[in-house]
């Protein structure tokens, strides 16, 4: 139970059709896989969109050094005004996701919490208001693909109140 001012969000099972206003899921659905490599292999295409201002793709890999329990108390948020971002699990594990809709500002009520399924990687959509990436355990590794160059590209924002993330 959160404590009173305190918004308290319960991480709600991520589906492309909640989040669809924050970004794209990423994930390998039967619905539509194409053969590849004499059909040895099924491929998902256009799982989500590389939305670019400029600058160029950026492929990394973002490795846990520090995990996080929940619950978790959040007082900032941040988005990309000049890229999308996308983070895709390497090895098979839940990420929970704290988005608030694109705008030049966001407050606590506008917060919505969703934990994938552990096969799910997800992609904001250029200026999705967003927590930073957390992971449950050291180690786990995350592939992102944003956009590159010298110009920043990242705004936070301090929230007009605590957000405590509960225990799924």
């Amino acid at each position: 139970m959160a404590e009173a001012g305190v918004l308290a969000l319960r991480p709600e099972p991520l589906t492309r059709e909640r989040f669809a206003p924050y970004g794209d899921v990423i994930e390998g659905v039967q619905d539509n896989p194409h053969a590849m490599n004499e059909a040895r292999f099924q491929r998902f295409d256009d799982l989500c969109k590389v939305d670019l201002a400029d600058g160029d793709v950026a492929i990394s890999i973002a490795r846990c050094r520090a995990p996080t329990a929940l619950p978790l108390r959040v007082d900032m948020v941040e988005r990309h005004p000049l890229g999308s971002q996308a983070f895709v699990p390497l090895k098979p594990c839940r990420m929970v996701i704290l988005v608030a809709p694109p705008g030049e500002s966001v407050e606590a009520d506008d917060l919505r919490a969703f934990v994938s399924n552990g096969r799910q990687g997800i992609n904001y959509h250029r200026g999705t208001w967003h927590m930073p990436l957390i992971a449950f355990d050291a180690g786990q590794d995350f592939l992102i693909i944003d956009r590159g160059g010298v110009e920043a590209n990242c705004e936070q924002h301090m929230l007009d109140r605590f957000v405590v993330l509960e225990a799924l």
